[in-house]
């Protein structure tokens, strides 16, 4: 069973730019532990996230969740704990 994301951006049908401003808003926003879906996101957006949020701030949800349904590309994220913060604590 999938959990159900936190948050939903789609970003179909914008300009890369802004679609990655709307993505990175949102990721701000996001919590350790839930979870972003991102509707519309194609390699070369992927790719671009990669370079905005560090690797070690985040996990893919279930590996990378990745659908492909009327050409739509759908990328979930999980926002892993600050690892630095967890350092610290433990």
């Amino acid at each position: 069973m999938t959990q159900k994301p936190t948050y939903t951006v789609d970003v179909r049908g914008t300009i890369s730019p802004f679609s990655l401003l709307k993505v990175s808003l949102v990721y701000q926003q996001m919590k350790p532990s839930e979870i972003m879906e991102i509707l519309g996101c194609d390699a070369e957006m992927r790719q671009d996230l990669r370079r905005l949020i560090p690797d070690a701030a985040w996990e893919p949800a279930n590996s990378v969740f990745i659908s492909r349904d009327q050409e739509m590309t759908t990328l979930r994220l999980t926002k892993a704990e600050n690892r630095q913060t967890a350092e610290r604590e433990g």
